[in-house]
């Protein structure tokens, strides 16, 4: 009895493990940056990003939230992040549109501001698997990483300095070359 139930079990295990391989293998499963999320994906996913982050215990801020260090931070920001997350009322950048997940619009709504430093500092050091977003750990000094985390956690409380900073550049009227300039018409014979 234990026996057969016991092979009941083995033989369970199996076909659920041949069939989830079977769906990820077979092209069932989405694969496509448009496709509709797996069931469960983004729970899971959030999930396990969590529990990394809870299990890095990443110490608090080493620096102040100061206007120099808020700054340097939209600076670095400007320079590596609005790409995909955009600046101060701002759509959400082509690139970015049609990435899954979404990356999300940092200065739009509430943002990260209700995540604590510690846990954007881990997300730009680290990165985050098949999102799209880069770990920055190594092309970032400690100190800039850190700027950026405080930017984006107090997206919310920014000075009008630090605003200004992450206010799109309106578009500059290019200088006008011989390639571009309009065509004069033919002058006339008459």
């Amino acid at each position: 009895m234990i026996k057969t139930f016991l092979i009941g079990v083995l033989v369970g295990v199996v076909l659920l493990a041949g069939s989830g391989y079977y769906y990820i293998v077979s092209g069932i499963a989405p694969a496509a940056a448009n496709d509709p999320a797996m069931p469960f994906e983004r729970r899971l996913a959030s999930r396990s990003l969590r529990a990394h982050i809870e299990k890095a215990n990443v110490p608090a801020p080493p620096i102040a939230a100061d206007e120099a260090n808020l700054l340097a931070g939209a600076k670095l920001y400007k320079d590596n992040c609005a790409v995909c997350h955009g600046l101060l009322n701002q759509n959400s950048p082509a690139i970015a549109v049609n990435m899954f997940p979404d990356a999300p619009s940092l200065f739009k709504g509430k943002g990260v501001s209700d995540d604590p430093p510690q846990e954007s500092y881990w997300k730009i050091e680290n990165g985050i698997r098949l999102t799209g977003m880069p770990a920055f750990k190594g092309e970032l000094t400690n100190t800039q990483l850190w700027q950026l985390a405080l930017v984006v956690a107090n997206s919310d409380k920014l000075s009008d300095a630090v605003k200004k900073e992450l206010t799109p550049e309106p578009p500059s009227a290019a200088p006008i070359s011989p390639s571009t300039a309009p065509m004069k018409p033919p002058a006339s014979n008459k």
